[in-house]
């Protein structure tokens, strides 16, 4: 038994993943272990790998590893490039940084376009970098679609029209990580060859299922392709997920749990969801105005959904901050990472959250900014809380 004192209520996780799991979904996750050879598997996995088509709006194949989304980054490169493959990446932050380094670890070469982290792709420059390919050097464009470190997104259907504007015949492969499930994706509209997420944000589950939509051109170009690959193999999963199957033993107990997660997307309505993400967003940021403070995202086209980080004034340090929510308040923020560590503090609004969650939240972060002695002005709450009192609630077109 522990010596710890109990803390009463529930622990506030505001992270931006992995976010809070629904009792809906830990209740599934809680049925008995299937064979996973047997028939009552096969009826699932037939189930799931189904229904993850229409999340990632696709009629295309969506694999689904047991690992994190790291995992489902390595197989979009080794199964489609070859050594010393060029490939354009934009630095929209830590994340994105992560996959560049990855590439050159596995022998590719990246063409990585600088940023400040203050914003998503900038689609011009990703157009001028394709236009100056006249040899057509670069095999892919790897795009993360909402930068999980800095609350940036990227628009990936601009991206598509940059790529068919300049007759550039790259695939297009998008992280949508912490984007699935929050704000709209369209694999196969938007042209995407390669869409790789995870399961702990918005699809609302644990850690430990990784998923991939891969297109004809991406299944295609991974018949050529020299990177060795064992365990990421495209053609050994989707060989076996065929008849109902997985090469290797699958991460039962999640399947479990996204069958009833992906029904609850549902019943809620896609468009409402994303809905629902921009308008908590929304009220966080008018919170963050009211304290005075700023976000790290500078452009108003690129707020996330999914996650708000916010600047700590000059000479404060967000991980003292981080601290003072956490022991008094029992909440979890995000950590700044990498360029931004100790810059700044990350409030997640995603996965299964609602508007008393977040003015929950917000009152925390309010309360803990005074105690930490950070200069702000008072009213972020009462800001959050006229937003969400409008007719309507704050519709999509305000929080626009």
């Amino acid at each position: 038994m522990s010596n710890a004192s109990r803390r009463p209520g529930r622990h506030f996780l505001q992270i931006p993943g992995p976010t809070p799991v629904p009792d809906r979904v830990q209740r599934a996750m809680a049925q008995p272990i299937l064979d996973h050879r047997g028939p009552e598997f096969q009826k699932l996995a037939e189930r799931v790998l189904a229904k993850s088509q229409s999340i990632f709006k696709t009629k295309q194949p969506v694999i689904i590893f047991p690992s994190s989304g790291t995992g489902a980054w390595e197989a979009a490169l080794t199964n489609t490039l070859s050594t010393g493959d060029t490939v354009l990446m934009v630095e929209t932050g830590q994340f994105a940084t992560l996959w560049k380094n990855m590439a050159v670890r596995l022998g590719l070469v990246p063409e990585f376009i600088a940023s400040d982290w203050r914003s998503g792709a900038d689609v011009n420059l990703i157009e001028q970098h394709l236009k100056a390919d006249k040899k057509h050097a670069i095999k892919a464009v790897c795009i993360v679609h909402n930068e999980t470190a800095t609350g940036c997104r990227s628009h990936i259907d601009q991206v598509r029209q940059a790529l068919d504007a300049t007759g550039h015949p790259a695939l297009l492969m998008v992280d949508t990580i912490s984007s699935l499930g929050v704000m709209d994706l369209r694999h196969d509209d938007w042209g995407i060859d390669v869409t790789i997420s995870g399961s702990q944000k918005g699809l609302m589950l644990p850690p430990g299922l990784s998923f991939t939509a891969i297109s004809e051109k991406a299944r295609a170009a991974s018949k050529t392709a020299k990177l060795a690959r064992a365990y990421w193999n495209w053609d050994d999963m989707l060989s076996n997920n065929a008849s109902g199957f997985f090469p290797y033993t699958p991460a039962t107990g999640l399947l479990y749990g996204l069958d009833v997660a992906i029904d609850m997307l549902h019943e809620e309505g896609l468009d409402n969801v994303f809905a629902r993400h921009e308008r908590l967003a929304e009220a966080t940021r008018r919170a963050v105005a009211a304290w005075g403070l700023e976000v790290l995202c500078a452009k108003a086209a690129d707020y996330s959904p999914a996650v708000t980080a916010v600047l700590m004034p000059d000479g404060h340090n967000a991980d003292q901050f981080r601290k003072v929510a956490l022991e008094r308040f029992d909440m979890s923020l995000g950590t700044g990472l990498g360029k931004v560590a100790g810059k700044v503090f990350r409030i997640g609004h995603l996965g299964d959250t609602n508007e008393l969650t977040i003015a929950g939240a917000l009152a925390g972060v309010e309360m803990a900014l005074g105690l930490a002695g950070v200069p702000h002005r008072k009213g972020g709450v009462d800001a959050a809380m006229a937003y969400f009192a409008q007719p309507g609630g704050g519709s999509a077109a305000q929080a626009a």
